[in-house]
């Protein structure tokens, strides 16, 4: 019976805390997280890592950060680099598309072209919206390729 009665009490006197008006929470999230996404090259297979602190003016900057590797952190988790390019290069942005254009005619191992492809489609999709399923990157006339081509999942 008592426990009755403090349960009636605390139905009726509430939680102590005053009623407001709506309150809007703002657009929900959408597209992909703040920042640059790499892919580097583990014993399994690609494994993307963040950059948030990357901020990405052109698509080149991604061949740049690729061919440099994997940060100190990143590499003592075992992560490494197959991307290598010989000679100047250029990337394109489309609307849905990215090109790598080379100086110097060169061919790809897979493992390098499906770092470049995800890395490039992260890389377009921050810089131009959009989701990177979307972009077909095409290297040095090879493609074009879609990330979903070398990672089931995109991390």
């Amino acid at each position: 019976m008592r426990a009755a009665a403090l349960l009636c009490l605390m139905v009726l006197t509430g939680c102590g805390v005053a009623p407001t008006g709506v309150i809007s929470g703002g657009e929900p999230p959408s597209g992909v997280g703040r920042g640059l996404r790499l892919y580097f090259v583990t014993d399994t297979g690609l494994r993307g890592v963040s950059r948030p602190e990357q901020h990405l003016r052109e698509l080149d900057a991604v061949v740049k950060l690729l061919m440099a590797g994997p940060n100190r952190a990143e590499a003592r988790a075992g992560l490494s680099t197959a991307v290598q390019v010989e000679g100047a290069f250029s990337v394109v942005a489309g609307k849905n598309s990215a090109t790598l254009r080379l100086a110097t005619p060169q061919a790809f191992s897979p493992t390098a072209t499906g770092q470049l492809v995800c890395s490039l489609a992260k890389g377009h999709a921050l810089l131009k919206g959009g989701g990177p399923d979307q972009v077909a990157v095409t290297l040095a006339g090879a493609g074009p390729y879609r990330c979903s081509q070398f990672i089931a999942v995109l991390p």
